[in-house]
């Protein structure tokens, strides 16, 4: 049997309203501001809430480097961390392609794609479905924070439709 062909990814800018749905977008643009340590330093406060659930659970800070994806891309699968929230920071101003659908069983038909700035991450919900790591036009760093300690905290789900991205904004 012949895997369906894919369906046209529709993809739109990363904004704050657009994501919420699925969580939080890291940028400075809007946020609180103040300057600290002697006024050499600016602190951009509060960007994103840490979101843990179960037994043991602690926070991790990890650097990712993702290889670079060019078009066509196609989606065949997205993942979800049940267990905490998941936050993607660029380290080197790299972009993003970020595919997601609201928490709970998968609903193809509200999969959702974005794509960020430079200078823009976002953090998962907890439970968020997305698609792990797409990075655009050149390898990237991305300071990653999300939950260790023990509980299976990561389900993977095959589509039934895949989702096929030709050109990027």
């Amino acid at each position: 049997m012949n895997a369906p062909a894919p369906l046209p990814l529709r993809i739109a800018p990363l904004t704050r309203e657009a994501f919420a749905p699925f969580g939080e977008v890291i940028e400075t643009a809007g946020a609180t501001a103040f300057p600290i340590n002697a006024g050499t330093t600016t602190r951009y406060h509060d960007l994103a809430q840490v979101k843990l659930a179960g037994e043991s659970a602690r926070t991790l800070v990890n650097l990712f480097e993702g290889k670079a994806w060019h078009p066509p891309l196609e989606i065949r699968m997205l993942e979800r961390h049940p267990l905490g929230s998941q936050a993607f920071y660029p380290v080197d101003g790299g972009r993003m392609l970020i595919v997601v659908a609201p928490p709970g069983e998968l609903d193809e038909s509200k999969i959702r794609a974005f794509i960020s700035e430079p200078d823009q991450g976002v953090n998962y919900t907890r439970g968020t479905w997305h698609h792990p790591l797409l990075c655009l036009q050149h390898p990237g760093r991305f300071l990653v924070v999300d939950r260790g300690g023990d509980g299976h905290n990561c389900d993977e789900q095959l589509l039934k439709q895949p989702l096929s991205a030709l050109n990027l904004p």
